[in-house]
């Protein structure tokens, strides 16, 4: 009896063959990963409006940025110099991408004295969220209570790849982000930050409410925050440019220093 070799692949995979075309891999899943980075799709989405003038910069508001392989190795000094006193790193993205730069960008910022944390760029169409908590923790979005190192953050924001709300409804993406936060809470004892905008929160988790333990790290780049997701009444940081006097997006945390040390120690 002559024997379909087609029946003895995956189903997944035979449709490819027939199709004409390769199975993906993860350099496909991943393409660009390194220019993903917090806020570079709400740019292309919600624009750039003004950026804030001096008028923002005092006492209770404290400067930083945040930054990823797509800046490539940081001058540190230099950030400190200009006047950063925090940022967030980008370490992860889904379950298969690490950003190169990370330990140059992550030690180096922490030896120039810097506060700073790492952020996950989340990917709901790839795998669940505990599965990708648990990936973050374990190339460098850890916490320690050594005053010096800000909670993980989780970068929720539109899909890069495809469909705004990487194929979820609201409840699929409400579940996904609660099982990512409480992975991490669980490992570390410490709520990540959430960065996002509030029209993405709104789209894809219906403006859900549920998350006002989580640090909010807002995006509008403009000058004032304007309205928050719901569940939050105060943002802990707003990314109010993609560009300035730092390295990477620019940031201010809605306190005195005193408050952004608390934030680190937990």
């Amino acid at each position: 009896m002559r024997v379909n070799r087609l029946s003895l692949l995956p189903l997944a995979a035979a449709v490819l063959l027939v199709a004409g075309q390769a199975p993906a891999t993860a350099a496909d899943i991943y393409a660009d990963a390194e220019d993903h980075y917090a806020g570079s799709q709400i740019a292309k989405v919600e624009g750039v409006d003004a950026v804030p003038g001096v008028l923002y910069a005092t006492d209770d508001q404290q400067l930083g940025h945040d930054v990823s392989g797509h800046q490539g190795p940081v001058d540190w000094s230099g950030a400190a110099r200009t006047g950063a006193k925090f940022v967030y790193v980008k370490a992860t993205e889904g379950t298969g991408f690490v950003n190169p730069q990370f330990a140059q960008q992550y030690n180096g910022s922490y030896d120039a004295g810097l506060i700073r944390g790492a952020y996950h760029f989340a990917r709901p169409d790839i795998s669940d969220g505990a599965s990708q908590a648990r990936y973050f923790l374990a190339h460098g979005g850890g916490w320690s209570a050594d005053g010096r190192t800000l909670p993980g953050a989780l970068d929720a924001e539109y899909n890069p790849y495809g469909e705004t709300c990487y194929g979820k409804d609201a409840g699929g993406m409400v579940r996904w982000l609660s099982d990512f936060s409480e992975t991490y809470r669980a490992a570390t004892g410490r709520y990540p930050t959430i960065y996002t905008s509030t029209s993405w929160w709104k789209r894809c988790t219906a403006n859900n409410g549920g998350f006002g333990g989580n640090p909010l790290w807002i995006a509008r780049y403009n000058t004032f925050v304007g309205e928050l997701p719901a569940g939050w009444s105060i943002h802990t940081i707003w990314q109010f440019a993609d560009r300035g006097s730092l390295p990477g997006d620019q940031n201010w945390f809605n306190g005195p220093a005193d408050r952004l040390h608390a934030l680190a120690l937990g």
